[in-house]
């Protein structure tokens, strides 16, 4: 009789979990959020509409946050288009933000995509956790642990599309849809949800395509 009622109790459970416990999943149009207003740009220095071929996005410097947003685990899913300038073209997605100053990051520094250069090519896509874990600070303390080359790496100054998935102590990312991650770390902190955004920090970055799961 016990295990009858902890069993309906069971289906029950899970027939009313159906919808609620299914994934949230939402895809973006950029350039149409712009217009309409919905991004939070509080510490965006520029942003504008762009349309390149079936890509409608947005070409963006600073941290556009997206509102009504909150994000803890699951998937994202953007494409982005970065310049071939050395040390000025950094792009990505920020996401369990509190503000401007905290939040983590997976960002790319696309010219160093092809670079010849062995070890510049593992600066390729890298992790960070402001304010407490900064690329300089990784990099000095864990060396090529929070940073790595993208697989396949593209050209610096074509679209390339990022899938990362952000679990709750770990974050792995693919280039391109290649099975082969790209890099695979460890979260440094114990935020576990809070705002999603674009990402991007000196010239102006392209993005587009934008899908978030959770």
């Amino acid at each position: 009789m016990k295990n009858n009622i902890l069993f309906s109790l069971f289906l029950i459970t899970t027939f009313f979990c159906g919808a609620a416990c299914a994934q949230q999943k939402g895809a973006y149009d950029l350039s149409s959020l712009l217009k309409q207003e919905t991004p939070i740009t509080s510490s965006a220095k520029k942003i504008s509409k762009i349309t390149d071929g079936t890509r409608k996005g947005i070409s963006l410097t600073g941290i556009v946050w997206l509102k009504d947003i909150d994000f803890a685990t699951g998937t994202i899913d953007v494409d982005l288009r970065g310049k071939d300038v050395f040390q000025q073209s950094f792009l990505g997605i920020a996401f369990h933000g509190v503000d401007t100053v905290t939040y983590d990051a997976i960002y790319f520094r696309p010219f160093n995509f092809q670079s010849t250069d062995t070890l510049r090519r593992r600066h390729a896509v890298q992790y960070i956790s402001q304010p407490d874990f900064s690329w300089d600070k990784l990099r000095a303390d864990h060396p090529l642990v929070y940073e790595n080359a993208v697989n396949p790496f593209p050209p610096a100054t074509a679209w390339f599309h990022a899938h990362i998935v952000v679990n709750v102590d770990e974050i792995v990312v693919y280039v391109n849809h290649s099975a082969k991650p790209s890099l695979s770390v460890k979260k440094l902190n114990n935020r576990q949800h809070g705002l999603i955004g674009l990402w991007n920090d000196s010239l102006p970055g392209d993005f587009a395509n934008l899908v978030i799961k959770q």
